[in-house]
Formats: structure tokens, sequence, C-alpha cells
């Protein structure tokens, strides 16, 4: 088993993975108008809060990794989420220099630097083939680019492929 200093990293999303959109018009930028991150409304009347499945939190802690939040929710994942979740605070990568470069999703540069070398998961609904390409060509380590259907959310079967995939490092 890897120590805690290279235990592998789960970089997680809220917006699909957690949050599911459901109905293809409540994506943001969909149809109804209506954007789910922090920004769009009060923390405390985000509607869309109520279809985040508690049993996630068990499931998400009970994983052999380092859970990291990887969100344009930043620290509000950690004050609205995570109690939701009954997790404990957790890391929130910085998107600060964050550019959107090509086909790559805006995220895939800085979660592999963010990781150091260390193997990783990233969670997404957004992660597309040259994000994977991309981290198989640049990333030294073991990662695993899991898409998540957003109009679901993270399923039984999304977990199973994560454990699957800790269980082989």
């Amino acid at each position: 088993m890897a120590g805690p200093v290279n235990r592998p990293i789960l970089f997680l999303d809220v917006d699909g993975p957690l949050i599911p959109f459901g109905d293809p018009g409540l994506r943001p930028g969909g149809h109804s108008g209506i954007s789910v991150g922090p920004r769009s409304l009060p923390t405390g009347s985000n509607p869309l809060l109520a279809r985040i499945d508690p049993r996630h939190g068990s499931q998400l802690s009970g994983l052999p990794c380092d859970l990291v939040w990887a969100t344009t929710w930043m620290a509000e994942a950690n004050e609205v989420i995570s109690p939701l979740l009954g997790l404990p605070e957790l890391p929130v990568v910085d998107w600060a220099d964050a550019e959107d470069e090509g086909p790559l999703h805006w995220k895939t540069r800085g979660l592999v630097d963010w990781a150091a070398g260390r193997p990783f998961i990233w969670v997404d609904d957004e992660i597309a083939e040259a994000d994977r390409a991309w981290v198989a060509a640049h990333h030294g380590r073991q990662a695993l680019l899991h898409r998540v259907d957003p109009r679901r959310g993270l399923t039984h079967t999304d977990f199973a492929i994560i454990a699957d995939w800790l269980a082989q490092l």
C-alpha cells in the first residue's frame, strides 16, 4: 500500500458528479438559465443541493485515496457540500491561473500540476479524449480520468470503477 505522501488523489467536481443535472435544461448555460454553481444563487437557496446523495460521503471517504475538491465551488465546497456529505474539510484546487487552451479542459493542466507526480483520479462530467491523451503524455504516473454522466451523477458503477482502479495500484 502506498504511504500517505504517495496515496493517490481523487479530484472531485461537484456540478454533474455530485449534483446531477437530470433534465438537460438544468445544465449551466442550458435553456432554463439556471446555473448551479455557488455564484448563481445564494448558497442556502440553491434548490439543486437537494439532488446530492448523502450516501456518497461515506462511499468517497471509504476509498483508499486523498479527496480534493476540483470544482468552481472552490472553498464553498467545504462550507456547503462537505457537511451535506458528512465529509471533513478537504483541500481545494485553486483555479486562479486556469486557462482554456485548445481542446483541453481548462482544469487538466492544473490537476496534473497539483498532483505533483502522484497517481490520481479525476471525476468530472466534462472530461474528453484530448484530456486523457494529454495526461497520459505529460503525467509521469497512473491516472484515471473518469467521466460521469451529468444527468445521473455518481452511480454504483462509477464507484466500482474507481475502487477497482485504486485496487490495481
